[in-house]
């Protein structure tokens, strides 16, 4: 099966071109130039007339809350959005029920994504005090990396112990993505603040509660880790500016140890927003202020942060009443994380081509991902179409997570996600998702 997109904007690469692109079965078969003609006839012909084609976007934090907690999220309705997004792969985090700390929970997961995922999946093994002997028995060419919470009160899943820390930075053997904010300094803010704004203090405090410190402290830790062990360590979701002088202004090469991630919500919201939007975007770490969002969007051009992520975490909102403490922390972001960064690029916060850079070439090559990532042929055909200048608004049936809420919700966007295709197939086109569509397992070039 031949299909051709006609007159398509490609950006790949740092490049921007008129031409076209061949799927033939599973992959991209022929990448050409305006002028040039297939090799061969091609089944479907797409016009492409007015819009970009990129590589899929790879989402390498996501908390699809599938096993145990599917009264708000699971597989299939995230991985919905996920395809309405033009997200083409994602990579979930262990804090399911079970957790994901065990070789039988993630081989579960596994299974499980298997026969409900309509986009590409791998799975975060989640390190515990008790579990480092289980890391070697990973199997490094499907399992995206070893998760670890340096700072979170999540069951068992705060790792707290010198000894256990050393353990699993020494033993992983794969990429370490740490979550790290110093529960100590929460623990200690938390008093504090209670003591004058009672036992719930409002949302404007959860940047105070858990702030520059907290994550600088916890992060610096991380870093010094990995440097004494040779740990290959990716920090999730960098909020602030100090945190940042931690990293090296230099581009992703493959002997880069130490990387960065930032979360799209920490790139478009500041404290200011709690106002309006209140504990619809609580999340940990919190939401700082307006010259930490500066340094994080500098960050993307200087190449101190390496890849945009989402930490989509959706809860029900009756989950999101109170404040800085009795209200749950997480937002629904992946089917509106591609759109939101448009909107960056339209501002000239970054271009295009940087954007595909950190959400679709660098996520590929930080995790060694197999022949996805890119446009290249050969390689998997995870593809997006984009258009731009077509205003629509988000609206509640327009939102497809279970939740059935977004803090975009009554936003209106200037970009549009067309069309989504997911190893060859068109997964999500003319605001409908084909669930007939199957993703697979990411595979690792490790």
């Amino acid at each position: 099966m031949r299909t051709i997109i006609r007159n398509a904007t490609l950006v790949n690469e740092g490049q921007t071109f008129l031409g076209h692109l061949v799927i033939e079965n599973e992959c991209i078969s022929e990448i050409l130039l305006e002028h040039e003609s297939p090799s061969a006839p091609c089944d479907t012909e797409i016009d492409a007339t007015g819009m970009f084609l990129i590589p899929g976007v790879i989402d390498d934090h996501v908390h699809f809350r599938d096993p145990g907690l599917t009264h708000k999220a699971d597989i299939v309705s995230e991985s919905c959005a996920a395809a309405a997004g033009g997200v083409t792969s994602y990579m979930d985090m262990p804090n399911t029920v079970p957790q994901t700390t065990t070789i039988e929970a993630l081989e579960a997961k596994f299974a499980d994504a298997a026969t409900k995922s309509m986009v590409n999946y791998s799975f975060f093994f989640g390190a515990t005090n008790d579990n480092a002997s289980l890391l070697p028995l990973l199997d490094k060419s499907k399992v995206c990396g070893v998760k670890l919470f340096m700072g979170s009160s999540t069951g068992n899943m705060l790792v707290d112990r010198e000894e256990a820390l050393k353990n699993i930075f020494s033993d992983a053997g794969m990429l370490i993505m740490t979550h790290c904010e110093d529960q100590q300094i929460i623990g200690d803010n938390i008093q504090r603040i209670k003591a004058t704004e009672g036992d719930d203090p409002d949302v404007r405090f959860h940047p105070i509660i858990r702030d520059t410190e907290a994550c600088y402290r916890s992060t610096a830790q991380a870093v010094e880790l990995a440097k004494a062990t040779g740990a290959r360590l990716h920090i999730a979701h960098v909020t602030t500016e100090k945190e940042l002088s931690l990293f090296s202004p230099t581009p992703l090469t493959s002997e880069k140890l130490i990387t960065a991630e930032a979360c799209v919500a920490h790139l478009h919201f500041t404290d200011e927003d709690y106002k309006t939007l209140g504990t619809r975007i609580k999340c940990n770490p919190a939401i700082k202020k307006a010259t930490d969002r500066e340094a994080l969007r500098k960050g993307l051009s200087d190449g101190r942060i390496d890849v945009i992520g989402t930490d989509h975490a959706p809860h029900l909102l009756d989950e999101k009443q109170g404040g800085s403490l009795k209200a749950v922390s997480g937002m629904p972001m992946v089917q509106f994380s591609l759109v939101t960064m448009l909107e960056m690029v339209d501002k000239g916060i970054l271009s295009l081509p940087l954007l595909v850079e950190k959400m679709c070439h660098a996520p590929a090559r930080l995790f060694q991902i197999k022949r996805r990532g890119y446009l290249r042929t050969g390689y998997k055909a995870d593809i997006v179409l984009i258009r731009p200048n077509t205003p629509w608004q988000v609206t509640s049936d327009t939102i497809l997570s279970k939740c059935g809420w977004s803090p975009m919700e009554g936003h209106t966007y200037r970009w549009k996600v067309e069309q989504t295709f997911v190893n060859g197939q068109s997964v999500y086109a003319g605001g409908k998702v084909n669930a007939q569509v199957l993703g697979q397992c990411l595979e690792f070039d490790r």
